[in-house]
C-alpha cells in the first residue's frame, strides 16, 4: 500500500469513526399514538379502574406528562393532519377525511429532507395519505392483526431500527396502535350476554390482552348511564386499552434492545377520546383532552408533571422540529413547546381551540370550542332542532342501550335528545361538572364570562382564517 492509499484509508477510518460517534449523539424521535383512548383510562392520569396501563404509566414516570393537553379535532384522520402540518384544518385542507392540500409541507417530509430515516406503522391511510414518499419504511395495519398485535409491532419496530442503523441516519418512527378503537376486545365473559356487532367477524381474531377486564371491575364514565350493556362495553373497551398498553411496552422494549433508548425522544399521544356518545367526534372536554407524555433522557426530569400551560395537537410538529434543531415549516399555526419543556413560562397558553367539521360520512356538523383550565364554550353551528347528529360512536352496545333506557327513563331520554339534536351554544364549568351535564348557557351568573369566551372565540377564528367565521359572527348580534 503506497502512502496515498494509506492516507485515504486513514481518512476513511476517521470518517467512519466520526460518523459512528455522531450517530450515537444524534437525537431520534419515536412518536407513539393510541386510537380513541380517553385520558382518564390511563393510570397516571387518574384512571378509576386499577391496572389499565402499566407501561404507559412507566413511560410517564421516566419523563414529563402534560395535564392540560388537547387535540385540535376529535376525529382520527384530520387530527393527524394537524399533527403532521402544525396547521388548523382550515389551513391544511383536511377538514374531515381529506388529503392535506398539495404544497403544504409536512413533518415526515421535512425530516426526511433533513437527513432522517422515516417510518410508520399502521394508519398509513390517515397520515399524509397523498404523500407516498413521506416515509422510507411503511407497514400497513393488516400486517399487524389490524393494528392490534403487540408481537407484530415489536417485530416491525425491530426491523425498522435495524434498517436505521444501516443507513447511519437519525430516525423518526411513528407507531400507530389501532387499539382501543372499535371493535372493542370481546374476550370478556359478559360479551356472550351482550355480543358486539358483526364487524368482529370481518376483522378476525385479535390477540388476547395481558389482562381482560370484566364488567364488575370497571367504572362507567359519568356522562353515560350505568346499565348492564354499557358496563359490558366499557369493560371490553378497557381490555382494548390494556392491549394498547401491551403494545407500547413491546415497542419500548425493542427500542431499548436496539440501543436507542438513551438518544431517542419518545412522545405518546391519543388522537382523541373514546368512541362512545358525547366523546369522539365532538368538542366536549372529554372529547379532546388526551394524554401527552414526553420522555427525553438526560433532559427532562423523570416524573415531571406540567400543570401550568394549555397545549394542543397543533403544537406537535413545531415542537418536534425545534427539539431536533430544524427550522420551522412555513405557515404553521402551532408553536414549539420547547421553552415549556425547559421549564420556562410561555405566554398565550391560557386557552385551546378545538373543532369538528365533517364526519366520515362527509356530513357537515360544524362545531367550535374554546376551553380554559376551568370553563368551556361550545358552538354547534349545525344545531337547528331538526338536523340529527349521527357518528361512528353510535355503533355498538352503548347508544342502543341509551335509546332503549330512554323509553322509560326521562333523564336518559333527555340525554339521547341532546346528543341527537344538541343546542346552538353550550357552556360548562368543567371543574365542577367534568362530565358536562349542566349547560350554563342561560345562567345569569355566567353571562359576562360567556360573552368573554364568545368574543375570544371570534378573535381566534378571525386570526386563523376559519371558514365559518361569518356564520359565527351572525350569532353575536
Amino acid at each position: 500500500m503506497n502512502l496515498l492509499q494509506k492516507l485515504r484509508s486513514m481518512v476513511l477510518l476517521a470518517s467512519v469513526a466520526y460518523s459512528m460517534c455522531a450517530s450515537a449523539d444524534r437525537l431520534n424521535v419515536l412518536f407513539i399514538t393510541v386510537d380513541d383512548m380517553n385520558r382518564d383510562s390511563i393510570g397516571v392520569y387518574g384512571a378509576k379502574v386499577a391496572g389499565t396501563t402499566p407501561n404507559i404509566d412507566q413511560l410517564a414516570a421516566e419523563g414529563l406528562r402534560f395535564e392540560h393537553a388537547h387535540v385540535t379535532i376529535a376525529i382520527c384522520q384530520p387530527t393527524r393532519a394537524v399533527w403532521m402540518t402544525g396547521r388548523y384544518p382550515q389551513n391544511n385542507g383536511a377538514l374531515g377525511f381529506d388529503e392535506i392540500r398539495a404544497g403544504i409541507p409536512t413533518l415526515p417530509e421535512t425530516l426526511r429532507e433533513n437527513g432522517f430515516y422515516t417510518g410508520i406503522l399502521s394508519k398509513t391511510n390517515h397520515v399524509v395519505p397523498s404523500r407516498e414518499n413521506a416515509f422510507d419504511y411503511s407497514r400497513e395495519q393488516r400486517e399487524m392483526s389490524r393494528g392490534r398485535s403487540p408481537d407484530l409491532y415489536g417485530k416491525f419496530v425491530a426491523e425498522f431500527l435495524q434498517h436505521a442503523k444501516k443507513t447511519d441516519r437519525p430516525f423518526f418512527l411513528m407507531v400507530n396502535a389501532n387499539d382501543p378503537h372499535r371493535p372493542f376486545d370481546d374476550h370478556t365473559a359478559a360479551a356472550a350476554k351482550f355480543p358486539p356487532s358483526g364487524k368482529r367477524k370481518f376483522f378476525g381474531d385479535f390477540p388476547v390482552p395481558s389482562r381482560v377486564f370484566q364488567a364488575e371491575e370497571v367504572v362507567v364514565p359519568g356522562f353515560l348511564t350505568d346499565i348492564p350493556p354499557i358496563r359490558t362495553e366499557i369493560a371490553m373497551y378497557y381490555s382494548s386499552v390494556r392491549r394498547a398498553d401491551d403494545l407500547v411496552g413491546r415497542v419500548l422494549k425493542e427500542l431499548a434492545a436496539a440501543g436507542f433508548d438513551e438518544n431517542t425522544v419518545v412522545m405518546l399521544k391519543s388522537d382523541h377520546g373514546i368512541a362512545i356518545p358525547f366523546a369522539k367526534t365532538n368538542v366536549y372536554r372529554h372529547s379532546t383532552i388526551t394524554p401527552w407524555i414526553i420522555r427525553w433522557p438526560n433532559v427532562l426530569k423523570p416524573g415531571s408533571h406540567e400543570t401550568e400551560h394549555l397545549v394542543s395537537g397543533i403544537d406537535v410538529a413545531p415542537t418536534i422540529l425545534d427539539i431536533l434543531g430544524i427550522d420551522a415549516m412555513e405557515g404553521m399555526d402551532g408553536r414549539s413547546l420547547l421553552p415549556v419543556l425547559k421549564g420556562e413560562r410561555q405566554d398565550g397558553r391560557e386557552f385551546v381551540y378545538t373543532q369538528i367539521n365533517k364526519t366520515v360520512l362527509r356530513t357537515d356538523y360544524t362545531m367550535r370550542s374554546i376551553q380554559g383550565k376551568r370553563f368551556g364554550l361550545i358552538w354547534n353551528a349545525w344545531s337547528d332542532g331538526k338536523t340529527e347528529f349521527v357518528n361512528e360512536s353510535m355503533n355498538g352496545l352503548t347508544w342502543n342501550a341509551m335509546v332503549e333506557a330512554g323509553e322509560t327513563d326521562p333523564e336518559v331520554a333527555a340525554r339521547v335528545k341532546l346528543f341527537r339534536y344538541r343546542v346552538p351554544f353550550e357552556f360548562y364549568d368543567y371543574q365542577k361538572d367534568p362530565d358536562a351535564l349542566n349547560n350554563l348557557i342561560d345562567d345569569p351568573a355566567s353571562s359576562a364570562l360567556i360573552k368573554e369566551y364568545r368574543t375570544k372565540l371570534a378573535q381566534h377564528m378571525r386570526e386563523t382564517g376559519d371558514v365559518t367565521l361569518q356564520r359565527y359572527e351572525q350569532t353575536l348580534h
